[in-house]
């Protein structure tokens, strides 16, 4: 984020910024930032609801290369298969932009578990969306899904230890 103020003025705005984005991301283990595409948005001239969903993909692959989820996948057989998503949009993203898109593993299941997603502007400083998605393990090999391994949970649980 860039300030028009300068010296100490500017830092403590950019502080104060910085401390009221980490509250609206407080909880969340893994945080990337998305620049927004003049493209994604739509001819309503806002981010398409379809793009939210590639946003909420990535953070999903960022969580699981926390874990080496790849290596993790083929050495094992075993991997994530999304089973369902949602979406709530809170309110219109739009070019220019830049979103703080924000996971964590919320519960653990038998065989699957249940990330929740929260995507931040950083221009308007507030929540543009919060989803959710139910992620099954999958024996790849076998063609079925599986329990989700001790070793798995372990892994989640560490990343889900370094949320701020």
């Amino acid at each position: 984020m860039e300030s028009c103020m300068h010296g100490n003025e500017g830092e403590q705005e950019n502080k104060g910024e910085k401390r009221f984005m980490n509250k609206l991301i407080k909880g969340y283990p893994v945080v990337i930032k998305i620049p927004i595409q003049w493209g994604e948005m739509d001819a309503f001239q806002h981010v398409n609801n379809v793009v939210y969903f590639r946003y909420f993909e990535n953070a999903r692959l960022a969580y699981f290369e926390k874990f080496d989820g790849i290596e993790f996948m083929t050495r094992k057989g075993v991997g994530p298969i999304l089973a369902a998503t949602s979406c709530r949009f809170k309110t219109p993203l739009t070019y220019p932009d830049t979103v703080l898109v924000a996971t964590k593993v919320t519960s653990i299941e038998k065989d699957r578990f249940t990330m929740d997603y929260r995507v931040v502007s950083t221009k308007n400083q507030k929540v543009a969306a919060e989803a959710d998605c139910v992620i099954v393990t999958f024996n790849y090999r076998e063609n079925k899904k599986v329990p989700v391994s001790e070793e798995l949970r372990r892994l989640i649980m560490e990343i889900e230890n370094t949320a701020i």
